[in-house]
């Protein structure tokens, strides 16, 4: 069995796949420490740590040479948030996801929203369909393999009818062949019960403050489950407590305080 494939059967067994989310070698290290059975890049947390706003505004090379690193130094699968795909056109966006199964990667994600002035907005339906089936026969004509999970933004973005905006796209990423489907803010169990039966690709969502418990989830039928950016933000404002109470104290003792 080939990494991709295992990577493919961890959406297919009973447990939901909780994948942790990473930004660098280091944060990597410690979900394998904890036998998490695979990672993904949160893109927003990477770039954040390159010193740039979320929304593909560092370079895919800088991104790539992270994703090497991170390769470089676990032995569990890696996924990668590709955001849009780097790439102005279908052929840019396959070229970089050659790179990025070239490496060993197993995984993309890959959204149907793009940012424009600042704003992130929906692509219509039709420009959606172009450009993921358009992807998709390109990996097939170049015999590259790799799960591509599909992120659907109507819920982030708050959008009018949400459920029904997934419905439509979801049928697309099914029509695409597509490998799972990804729908961040999704949150009540009504909500994620009325989509989830509406499709047999693996189902996908992410860390919120209401997002049910692990176990309701499984029982939903959701086969993944990920943090995003929001522990590498939590993180961060642990350090920045520390720094406050080290300050204030005028010593070093706060870090060493379990």
């Amino acid at each position: 069995m080939t990494a991709i494939q295992r990577f493919r059967a961890l959406h297919e067994q009973d447990d939901p796949l909780l994948i942790g989310n990473v930004w660098d070698a280091q944060s990597a290290r410690v979900y394998e420490k904890l036998s998490y059975q695979a990672v993904a890049t949160s893109s927003s947390a990477v770039a954040f740590t390159l010193g740039y706003e979320d929304g593909e505004n560092m370079s895919f090379d800088e991104y790539f040479y992270i994703i090497e690193r991170i390769l470089k130094s676990i032995s569990i699968p890696l996924s990668v948030d590709l955001e849009g795909g780097y790439g102005q056109t279908a052929e840019e966006i396959v070229l970089n996801i050659s790179r990025l199964a070239n490496a060993g990667v197993v995984g993309i994600n890959i959204e149907d929203s793009v940012i424009i002035d600042g704003t992130r907005r929906l692509l219509s339906t039709e420009d959606f369909f172009e450009k993921l089936n358009t992807i998709i026969k390109k990996l097939e004509k170049q015999d590259i393999e790799i799960f591509v999970n599909v992120r659907i933004d109507p819920f982030l973005l708050g959008v009018e009818n949400a459920v029904e905006e997934s419905l439509q796209r979801m049928k697309i990423i099914e029509e695409v062949g597509a490998d799972g489907i990804f729908v961040p803010c999704i949150t009540e169990v009504q909500d994620i019960e009325h989509v989830i039966h509406a499709t047999q690709l693996p189902f996908s969502v992410m860390c919120m403050p209401d997002l049910p418990d692990f176990k309701t989830l499984q029982e939903l039928g959701v086969k993944r489950i990920s943090s995003g950016n929001f522990l590498n933000g939590y993180i961060y404002d642990q350090l920045e407590t520390a720094v406050l109470k080290i300050s204030a104290g005028q010593n070093f003792s706060p870090i060493f305080i379990s």
